[in-house]
């Protein structure tokens, strides 16, 4: 995973795909928070990544950044998250020094202080050169993400690439599991892991063959970019739910105008910001497939169980550690509120009963099919030739209306009485639209 945050580059790329390049620079930088100066540094920055990764691509074709990113959805299957870290998200030095490493361990495994010594060696003059705790501090981050293993022995230990795995299947083998990586990660959630492994595999099969074209069958096309790049704090938000740790972060909510604040650094120059600066202790992250979004669910000191859609988040860090005694009466609390939550609601429940219709004789009847598979807990009370009585007890209405919708003219509400009227006056509106001009 990347080892610098970017929130920033995130909030730039959303904006991108849902404005189609709308925005001006000004408009662009008031919508981020941020300076014309710091807009144009984040788009030379995304400019050399798209010049990096799509090197494919003739001179004559260098577009706008907008149309190169529209170009290289169509023509990929890379997501927007990938091409993020695709960048790494490290400074140059960084950067640098973690290829020498990766390099020099790929032939032997080696010590700390000879890869020290390696790089002194090598990193270009322009350059600041590592000290050993510097050189530690990448060996560790890198065992950690599972790119390198200490070998088995008495100090000094020696590190070498971790890729036993692959290095022992055939080739075929090889295209198998990329075929299932790659199938897994485009239609599985979460994603992240697995494009990263589909990358690393897709790199070594090129490695062993000149001509790999033929390893991509498949081309997805995605149509929730927030369920992609919102999946850059996922894992950070699950370490800190395992090890129960209380999290601060910057908030945004999908209301404010503004989607981004640049991290103030230097005291003189502190502004206001429209986000909101929250502490909380998360106890769960949900996803709603129906819109392609994350939710956090936590534990507020004053305001106890709050939500948070996971585009708002930015600026993520990791607080203390609370009682395993406090951490789980929160977490017994949140199921509670939850118990009949259609998705995150913790509204007063309410039961809703609703007719759906059979598609008629002779005709496989995928309505009862559909709302079996996707109706929760919700039972099926009566039934008839023509039509039975789905029965769910929920807390609130609000999120199970757009499932209900979904079916049309083959379902009707009949209680309660409240939401019957306001799907009426839905569809009337609706109705208003098609009628003659």
């Amino acid at each position: 995973m990347a080892r610098e945050s970017f929130d920033k580059e995130i909030q730039f790329l959303r904006m991108l795909v849902l404005t189609s390049g709308a925005y001006n620079r000004q408009q662009y930088a008031d919508r981020l928070g941020i300076s014309i100066h710091t807009f144009d540094k984040t788009i030379k920055r995304l400019k050399e990544i798209v010049s990096a990764v799509h090197q494919q691509l003739p001179e004559e074709q260098g577009k706008e950044f907008a149309e190169t990113i529209r170009y290289s959805y169509l023509d990929s299957s890379d997501p927007m998250l990938l091409f993020l870290f695709r960048a790494k998200s490290l400074k140059e030095t960084e950067s640098q020094r973690i290829s020498l490493l990766l390099a020099a361990m790929h032939e032997k495994p080696l010590t700390a202080m000879e890869l020290l010594d390696l790089c002194c060696g090598s990193m270009p003059a322009e350059l600041s050169l590592p000290d050993e705790k510097t050189i530690r501090g990448d060996l560790k981050y890198l065992e950690q993400v599972g790119v390198i293993k200490k070998e088995p022995g008495a100090r000094p230990f020696r590190y070498r690439i971790y890729n036993d795995f692959v290095r022992e299947l055939s080739h075929d083998e090889l295209l198998d599991l990329y075929d299932f990586v790659d199938i897994m990660a485009n239609t599985q959630v979460p994603s992240v892991q697995g494009y990263l492994l589909r990358d690393g595999l897709k790199k070594h099969i090129a490695r062993r063959q000149a001509d790999y074209g033929q390893i991509e069958p498949f081309l997805y096309k995605y149509h929730y970019y927030s369920r992609i790049l919102d999946e850059a704090h996922l894992f950070t938000l699950l370490g800190a739910i395992r090890n129960r740790r209380l999290i601060s972060f910057l908030y945004f909510s999908p209301k404010k105008e503004t989607s981004y604040a640049a991290k103030n650094t230097n005291p003189l120059f502190e502004r206001d910001t429209e986000g909101m600066q929250e502490t909380t202790l998360p106890l769960k992250v949900v996803y709603d497939h129906q819109y392609g979004r994350w939710y956090l669910l936590g534990n507020h000191a004053r305001h106890g169980i709050k939500k948070y859609r996971l585009e708002g988040l930015t600026q993520i860090a990791e607080g203390d550690v609370v009682a395993e005694e406090l951490y789980e009466a929160k977490k017994t609390e949140l199921e509670q509120r939850t118990k009949h939550s259609w998705l995150i609601d913790t509204g007063r429940p309410v039961t809703v009963r609703v007719r759906f219709f059979h598609p008629g004789h002779g005709i496989n009847n995928f309505v009862r099919e559909r709302v079996l598979l996707q109706g929760q807990w919700g039972n099926i009370v009566e039934e008839s030739d023509d039509s039975f009585i789905y029965e769910i007890e929920v807390n609130g209405t609000v999120e199970i209306k757009p499932w209900i919708r979904s079916f049309g003219s083959s379902c009707e509400v009949l209680a309660p009485a409240r939401l019957r009227q306001e799907m009426i006056a839905e569809w009337k509106e609706i109705k208003a639209y098609y009628e003659s001009v």
